[in-house]
């Protein structure tokens, strides 16, 4: 689409709406001044729906989320940790509105082996259980300073940002994302809003169309990436079938195609993936840190490997040069051992102590 030429010197939800249903793209500036708005609650519930429906059918753009996040890290609260860490975290918006709560135990295994995790989530909004409702179940107590939770990032190698808590400006959209109950631009911008600004990432993107901007966000950052998506829909490395991965290493972008068959992993069905409420999943995610062999212990595993082998990356970009599924069978044996050592139930259990002290 086509970038409208001239703007007014401060833009207003006139401008920007009549913008977006005649099919331009807002710039940057704009797609900031937006988000601020939202943020500060100056925008009504009947502006940010509105905008939210015309970008959806409209499809984003990189500026678009750039503008966004800039905006929405701006008015984060400061988090002071070394941003030298991992992020699993996905954006939510499956077809099935039900997938366990991979990434929330991915990171704890992924800690387990010594990686600094900086896990940003929030509650489920296009889900039934998000990470901090699975979190929550499991014992963490969320209700830290941001003080705190860096000094538990110290303490254990492993944290939790709770976007409701460094993003309160997200609160203002709350109520109409929910009302809404369809995947937003929200989806996009939850995992591109650490306020750590960690270096390494493993997202899982539930939408095909927007993998090209999370990718052209990373792009845009410099930063280090494993961008992924099961064939099934599902915004995780899947074991139903194939996913594609697109790694992203210093601004250059390498597309992959993943059959986990080629890592010794059996298929499972799409059944075998789902889980209930936060409390059945909390349930779940015990049995697989105890040792629990079954296909949610396979995909789990898989996507700590993603996790592990991005944060490699980030360390030695020369990693790329290497096959990726060698590299993700290497970490999917570390990840196993992590498991069935005792170490991850040991690391779940030492996080939840130390959020509770």
């Amino acid at each position: 689409m086509a970038r409208i030429s001239v703007m007014s010197a401060i833009p207003t939800w006139p401008e920007i709406l009549a913008t977006l249903v005649s099919g331009k793209d807002l710039s940057i500036g704009q797609a900031s001044w937006a988000m601020n708005s939202v943020m500060v609650g100056e925008a009504t519930s009947a502006q940010l729906a509105a905008m939210l429906i015309a970008l959806r059918i409209k499809g984003e753009t990189v500026d678009e989320i750039v503008g966004f996040r800039d905006a929405a890290l701006t008015s984060a609260l400061p988090l002071s940790v070394d941003p030298m860490a991992l992020d699993i975290v996905g954006t939510g918006g499956d077809p099935y509105g039900a997938v366990l709560n991979i990434s929330s135990v991915a990171s704890v295994i992924a800690a387990a082996g010594d990686v600094p995790v900086i896990k940003h989530g929030n509650r489920g909004a296009s889900s039934k259980s998000g990470a901090s409702d699975v979190l929550s179940a499991l014992g963490l107590n969320l209700d830290l300073t941001p003080e705190r939770v860096a000094e538990v990032l110290d303490e254990v190698g492993i944290t939790f940002v709770y976007a409701a808590l460094f993003h309160p400006g997200f609160a203002h959209a709350g109520p109409t994302r929910r009302e809404m109950g369809i995947p937003t631009l929200f989806n996009i911008l939850g995992p591109l809003c650490n306020p750590a600004r960690p270096q390494a990432s493993a997202v899982g993107v539930g939408s095909r169309e927007r993998v090209a901007l999370l990718v052209g966000v990373f792009q845009t950052r410099g930063a280090t990436a494993l961008v992924y998506r099961g064939d099934d829909g599902i915004d995780k490395l899947t074991t139903t079938g194939h996913s594609h991965v697109w790694e992203v290493s210093r601004g250059s972008v390498t597309e992959h195609d993943l059959d986990p068959l080629e890592l010794g992993i059996p298929r499972a069905p799409i059944e075998a993936l789902l889980g209930k409420d936060p409390e059945y999943n909390a349930q779940v995610i015990r049995a697989i840190l105890a040792g629990e062999k079954s296909p949610a212990r396979d995909v789990v595993l898989l996507n700590a490997a993603a996790g592990l082998a991005s944060f490699e990356l980030a360390k030695d970009a020369d990693q790329s040069r290497r096959p990726l599924v060698e590299r993700l069978r290497e970490q999917l044996d570390r990840a196993e051992d992590l498991v069935d050592s005792g170490r991850a139930s040991a690391k779940l259990d030492e996080w939840v102590a130390a959020t509770n002290r």
